[in-house]
């Protein structure tokens, strides 16, 4: 059985695909020494690895968890024999964190960046038969020259920082492709005109003069086409909604279109594509944020995305869903994906279950004032960016979090510019929970007072039309009238049968489950009732290893009766009744 066999890129479905998950053979290469020892046209490796589980995870089969400089694998593969004459790409999902690849002993390329997908066109490589696929990964989790994110950079866990991933952790997977084929789409959703505006990229030397076809379908009615003739770059079309089938997505009501578009030249179709879309808009409001027009306070998780087994994969699609599923049950209608981008498939699955997600970097661990850290950094984050601005439960951008240790505001602003060129529809923050640098969409804090009365008579100033409150006097960039919201709270610390004396939470321990509850409600409490706050992130969704201020164990059983946390949460938010 292959693990994780699921189509990996749900937003460009293509028919022509294999799944190259499963057993590969593996070894470490402490000495970085592997091409010198031949290891790219070897016979074979020493050691076999599960695929796409990092080897520090148990469902890897290899559990090794100390530092790995470099890790090599190799599978052989044929391909199938209807795929003659294609174009073959292969894919990986994810891989930390410097990657080269060689198929049947030739180099086919290198990629830098342990969160972005990549892949690689092998067409050249291949041979009749069986083809060896060899791939190199580097891993430095202490260099400030790549994001590690929550990667423990000592030994052992500790504090909020956990077990590292090394190497392949996302799905890696093969295609057959046309010779000019649809390589790219980027949507634009426009529900005020009941549009999206489709920027279809084609790959091939014969990209000019044919003809794109998109088709909307919704629960299974044709309600709109659009037909362009091609160019070579980018090719734009605007496909108009039949207007009795507009449908807005929103949390609760995930309105979704699939889309199907087809390349043909005169004679027959080239290529064909399945996505998918929703029609919403997000607007600045200040002081709320609006979602299809309407203030939507965002009641959001801190989501960080560990697994007990798997690490940073989870062991199946259905613990991805599952876990919207749980967050959803307690009241919550979306997430701020934490320190770590979450693989296409949870994005999915958000956009299927009208989950708003925050999409952000694993920042953690960069020197920002390192050219090579920045150019590493920029480089992936845009790639991060291309890959999910299609998703409609994406409602923000927040590439930094927490950018202690010295701020460069070039750096952050021009991260920001960058973002909000690619994609203008979304909102951005510069970094969250520290020094804003004056070029952020929505303003932010982290507060993890435990104290629900100085918790909110801290912010009672704000609701009553001052300033907010003022955590870094003479740093922070001045508060310019956005959107604001507290995206860290809580983490109140609560696992009775936690017995690790590294155990980490913040605060002191409530004594009991009703002295939790009392305080939990009071923070979250003091947030809604706030007529100035346009959200809230709790931290957090889960305990991961010895970090245990999850509202679920790490192994996914609720610490409370979910009802109760729900009926706290779901209390309307004063941003919500009354007039923006």
């Amino acid at each position: 059985m292959i693990p994780r066999a699921e189509y990996p890129r749900p937003q460009l479905v293509r028919e022509a695909w294999a799944n190259l998950n499963g057993s590969w053979q593996f070894c470490l290469d402490q000495g970085r020494s592997g091409r010198a020892r031949g290891l790219p046209t070897a016979a074979a490796l020493d050691g076999t690895i599960l695929v796409p589980f990092c080897p520090e995870s148990r469902l890897s089969g290899v559990g090794y968890t100390d530092f790995m400089s470099a890790v090599w694998y190799r599978r052989t593969v044929t391909l199938p024999a209807a795929w003659a004459g294609t174009r073959v790409l292969l894919h990986f999902g994810a891989v930390d964190f410097a990657t080269e690849v060689w198929v049947n002993g030739q180099s086919v390329g290198t990629h830098r960046g342990g969160y972005s997908s990549f892949s690689f066109e092998i067409t050249t490589a291949l041979q009749a038969g069986e083809n060896v696929i060899t791939v190199c990964a580097e891993d430095d989790t202490r260099s400030p020259l790549q994001a590690r994110g929550k990667q423990s950079e000592e030994y052992a866990s500790h504090g909020c920082d956990y077990t590292r991933t090394t190497g392949i952790w996302q799905t890696v997977w093969l295609e057959a492709v046309p010779a000019t084929y649809i390589a790219k789409l980027k949507l634009t959703p426009d529900l005020a005109n009941g549009q999206v505006h489709i920027a279809a990229v084609l790959d091939g030397a014969a990209a000019d003069g044919l003809t794109l076809t998109a088709m909307a379908t919704f629960d299974g009615v044709a309600v709109g086409t659009a037909t362009v003739r091609t160019q070579a770059g980018v090719t734009l079309l605007t496909l108009t909604v039949d207007p009795a089938q507009v449908h807005a997505w929103a949390p609760g009501h995930p309105a979704l279109y699939d889309l199907q578009l087809t390349l043909c030249d005169d004679a027959r179709v080239l290529d064909a594509v399945q996505s998918y879309f929703g029609l919403r808009t997000i607007t600045l409001a200040p002081p709320a944020i609006l979602l299809n027009g309407m203030p939507v306070f965002q009641r959001l998780i801190l989501d960080q995305g560990f697994y007990p087994d798997g690490i940073y994969t989870a062991p199946s699609d259905d613990e991805l869903r599952a876990d919207i599923e749980r967050s959803l049950a307690m009241g919550f209608n979306g997430a701020r994906l934490h320190q770590k981008v979450f693989e296409a498939r949870f994005l999915y699955w958000a956009d299927k279950l009208g989950y708003l997600v925050w999409g952000e970097m694993g920042s953690w661990g960069l020197d920002h004032g390192h050219g090579d850290a920045q150019r590493n950094f920029l480089a992936e984050w845009m790639e991060i960016v291309e890959r999910d601005v299609n998703h409609p439960a994406l409602v923000g951008w927040c590439p930094f979090n927490e950018t202690w240790g010295g701020i460069y505001p070039d750096l952050l602003q021009l991260t920001y510019r960058l973002t909000k060129q690619y994609d203008p529809t979304r909102p951005v923050i510069d970094t969250s929970g520290n020094y804003h640098v004056g070029l952020t969409d929505v303003y932010d804090a982290h507060d993890y007072d435990q104290n629900p009365a100085t918790f909110a008579a801290r912010h009672q100033p704000f609701a009553e039309g001052g300033a907010p409150h003022d955590f870094f006097p003479g740093k922070d960039a001045p508060y310019a009238g956005q959107p604001y919201f507290i995206s860290e709270y809580g983490g109140i610390w609560w696992n009775p049968a936690q017995t690790d004396e590294n155990a980490w939470g913040y605060g002191n321990r409530p004594q009991s489950e009703d002295e939790f509850l009392a305080r939990y409600r009071g923070l979250t409490e003091a947030l809604l009732g706030n007529p100035r706050m346009c959200g809230f992130c709790y931290t957090q969704l889960t305990d991961v290893e010895q970090e245990v201020n999850g509202l679920y164990t790490y192994d996914r059983r609720a610490k409370f009766d979910p009802e109760i946390i729900r009926a706290i949460n779901a209390q309307a938010a004063a941003i919500e009744t009354e007039r923006v």
